[in-house]
């Protein structure tokens, strides 16, 4: 529970420097010289902005549910560990700890890991004759895609 709050404080971090970024780049390109915490005041006492905020708060604390997935793979850890290693690697991903029964693997740069708000580890685990990719939606269900073309091909 610790966590899903507070990777969705994370997210609601996110969404408010977002906001004020660009709220910033368009008083900047519109040429308008008012302090950025005087827009948002005057964001907030509207409808609009209030909605928005009430909006921005239930996406964040929904985030954790929806955007962390499970997705699986008809192969075996041992005999397809290469295809593994290389989906993982095609995507940007490094092991970064592995036990008989899961490998953990995180983004292989700084910037990607900023980019995923540190929440980049995916697991890989057996689960009968399938492996289990677990981690964050954009991350895992494309290595996941890409996993089953590399074991495919390999069958071939």
């Amino acid at each position: 529970m610790v966590r899903y709050i507070l990777c969705a404080v994370k997210y609601l971090l996110a969404f408010i420097v977002l906001y004020l970024g660009l709220l910033w780049l368009s008083q900047r390109v519109a040429g308008v010289e008012v302090p950025l915490l005087d827009a948002v005041m005057a964001t907030l006492q509207t409808r609009k902005g209030q909605l928005l905020v009430v909006a921005v708060v239930v996406l964040a604390a929904l985030y954790p549910k929806w955007g962390f997935i499970t997705r699986r793979v008809e192969c075996d850890m041992v005999e397809d560990r290469e295809q593994i290693l290389a989906a993982f690697s095609a995507s940007g991903f490094a092991l970064v700890a592995e036990n008989d029964d899961k490998m953990v693997f995180q983004a292989d740069s700084v910037l990607r890991r900023l980019s995923f708000l540190m929440e980049d580890e995916i697991t890989v685990s057996q689960y009968g004759q399938w492996v289990e990719v677990k981690g964050i939606r954009r991350a895992a269900a494309r290595v996941a895609y890409r996993l089953e073309m590399f074991v495919t091909n390999k069958r071939r």
